[in-house]
């Protein structure tokens, strides 16, 4: 039995606005990625939808699961130095509203910065079907802008 595993890598900043809204990461497509043997992250998209810019555009953010099954979510996030109190990091489906159910932010969380640099992993299980998009979402409380500098986003789906 095939695994279907989908991990995207974001070395180059995002700079994410401090406006106390959750805003998705995103990630480059093609021989950029980690790895995408499935089709999962691609630029054209299952809904018909292109995405030519994709540190740009919200949809390059989008892991489009290859199969419905148990999916195994893991995300790894690193923050620039900011003068926050609190850095918060969500896994969530359908994040940009494509089907008829609400946006399910199906694990959030809210940490306080640590010593040092700002390192955070997540991890989360849950039931994937193709037509549902999943996303890494970030918002900080800083003053101003800060950079994420580094992401990773996984997903594997047991059929």
């Amino acid at each position: 039995m095939t695994l279907p595993v989908c991990s995207l890598i974001r070395s180059a900043p995002q700079l994410v606005p401090s406006d106390g809204q959750y805003h998705v990461v995103r990630f480059p497509f093609g021989a950029a990625e980690s790895y995408d043997g499935q089709a999962m992250h691609q630029q054209s998209q299952p809904d018909g939808v292109r995405v030519d810019a994709w540190d740009f555009d919200d949809r390059s953010g989008l892991i489009w699961p290859a199969a419905d099954g148990w999916g195994v979510l893991t995300a790894m996030i690193h923050w620039e130095a900011g003068g926050y109190r609190e850095l918060r990091d969500q896994l969530v489906r359908d994040p940009l509203g494509f089907t008829d159910n609400p946006v399910d932010t199906t694990a959030t969380s809210h940490r306080p910065p640590s010593p040092g640099m700002q390192c955070f992993t997540s991890h989360h299980e849950l039931f994937v079907h193709p037509e549902v998009p999943l996303a890494l979402r970030v918002a900080h409380d800083a003053p101003g802008p800060v950079n994420l500098v580094h992401a990773q986003f996984k997903l594997a789906i047991h059929t």
